[in-house]
This record gives C-alpha cells, sequence and structure tokens, in this order.
C-alpha cells in the first residue's frame, strides 16, 4: 500500500514519518521524499490515526490522484535539484517526464492549473534558493555553482538570480558576510 505525504521534502520529514509509522507499528518497505509504501494495506482507523499524527507535524496525508501527481513532479525537483549529485541534467522536460513516466505537456499542463505557475518557474525558484545556500556554504566560486546547477554561464545565473531576489549574487554574498561579522562582533 503506497501513502502520498506532501510537504516531505526533507531527511528531517522522512524522519519524522519514520518516527509516526515505527510509533503505530506499521512496516514499510520503501520511504522517499513524499512516498511511502506500507508492507500492507492498513485498517481505515490505522490511517486515520496516522494521517492526524503527521498533520501535527505539517505533514499531510493526500487522497486525491492530482494532488498526489503534483507532489510527485515537485519531490521529482526538489530531488533532482537539491538532493543529486549526478551529471547536470541537460532537459528538466524530459528528466521529470521519464522519472513519473508521463507526457510532459500533461504534467505541466496539471502543474500549472493546480499552483498557478509553471514547471519551469519552479525549478527556477529550486535553483535560485540552491544557489543561496550554497553561496552561504562559501566553498564553491560562482562558476562551480553555475556548472553544477546547470547554468549555461555565470551571466545567466546572475541574471536570473537577481531576477528572483532583485540582488545581485556577489552583493548577497557580502551582505551575508556583514550580517557575519556584526553577529560575531556583538
Amino acid at each position: 500500500m503506497k501513502l502520498y505525504i506532501k510537504y516531505m521534502i526533507s531527511l528531517r520529514c522522512k524522519m519524522v514519518v519514520k518516527a509516526e509509522l515505527n510509533k503505530l507499528g506499521l512496516i514499510y518497505t520503501t520511504l522517499e521524499l513524499g512516498m511511502v509504501e506500507l508492507l500492507e494495506e492498513i485498517p481505515e482507523s490505522l490511517r486515520q490515526q496516522l494521517k492526524a499524527n503527521l498533520l501535527l507535524s505539517g505533514l499531510e496525508v493526500m487522497d486525491d490522484k492530482k494532488s498526489i501527481l503534483i507532489e510527485k513532479i515537485k519531490n521529482v525537483i526538489i530531488e533532482m535539484i537539491h538532493y543529486s549529485d549526478e551529471p547536470p541534467v541537460l532537459n528538466f522536460s524530459d528528466y521529470i517526464s521519464k522519472k513519473l513516466n508521463y507526457d510532459y505537456t500533461y504534467l505541466s499542463n496539471i502543474f500549472s492549473e493546480v499552483q498557478g505557475i509553471t514547471i519551469q518557474h519552479y525549478i527556477i525558484l529550486h535553483k535560485i534558493e540552491k544557489v543561496k545556500e550554497l553561496l552561504l556554504y562559501n566553498e564553491l566560486t560562482l562558476t562551480e555553482i553555475a556548472y553544477k546547477l546547470h547554468y549555461s554561464s555565470v551571466a545567466h545565473l546572475s541574471n536570473q538570480f537577481k531576477k528572483v531576489t532583485g540582488l545581485a549574487p556577489s552583493y548577497f554574498k557580502s551582505v551575508k558576510q556583514k550580517r557575519t561579522n556584526n553577529l560575531e562582533n556583538l
């Protein structure tokens, strides 16, 4: 039995789900971002208990197929951008389509209809969040970040970053450095 869980987007979320499953004595075979596969069907009362427990942690067991598909799309994107160390994916639409076994146009239309933004825009937002994270860690150059996140050039990354945040990446990094220095001087 597969359960799809909304807002399960990090390793910490997986730990919360795992703890709830163990607390209820439910045995699972697979636990991935946004999905858990249980060994066997569970009674509706136990399903409702799990649903209530997860809701207390901000996670939501989903029932409707459209919402499940949207969460699958989001999870593929999050996994691809935030957790993958694989070589760059040249075409995100093909990757998502292949990973979910659906036509990209269908996925794109449903995603836009439900979320109010395109899949491409959602990808851009997550890529910029990842850029911010990498800039804050100060371990990679902007060129390395551009390559890691599949940008064609540093200029393309900088333009997109500025369009989304209103700041140039170098300015964002300097503001972070000033805040760190100010905190250290307290």
